[in-house]
């Protein structure tokens, strides 16, 4: 683990994105939210909200941190489902791995909600969209 006492603490912030690629059946039935096993979208924000605050014990070598703020948002490209999280915290160091392991983790669950409408659903292009604070400022990925 990178020792990072000697760090001030500061205010970060992450956004992350998972996209997850339907069929048109699969997308209308999350969109509808009549899938069998109920509101994907509410199990997934709730998923993904949940696994950000366990990251430290997923990831290996992260440092645990106390978020003040995460949520999981969900918009559309026609039948591609774009998950987007963002993490916050004062601390000494940055909350990326929060913000992707809470994309990837609802991404999952999608999948886990879905997969009896379509098993080739699939999940891409997990990465970090921005992130800021810390000695290296702010940072947004290209074509974002």
């Amino acid at each position: 683990m990178v020792d990072v006492g000697g760090k001030n603490p500061t205010e970060r912030l992450a956004v992350a994105r998972a996209e997850v690629r339907l069929t048109a059946n699969a997308a209308a039935a999350l969109r509808e939210a009549t899938l069998a096993k109920g509101d994907a979208l509410v199990a997934a924000q709730i998923a993904g909200i949940m696994a950000a605050k366990q990251t430290a014990s997923l990831i290996p070598l992260t440092h645990p941190l106390p978020l003040s703020f995460i949520d999981v948002t969900f918009s559309w490209e026609g039948d591609v489902l774009l998950i987007d999280a963002r993490a916050k915290t004062v601390a000494q160091t940055g909350v990326e791995m929060e913000a992707m392991t809470a994309a990837s983790v609802a991404a999952l669950t999608i999948y886990d909600m879905a997969k009896a409408i379509d098993k080739g659903i699939t999940i891409e292009r997990v990465r970090l969209l921005s992130k800021s604070g810390g000695k290296s400022g702010f940072w947004k990925a290209d074509n974002v």
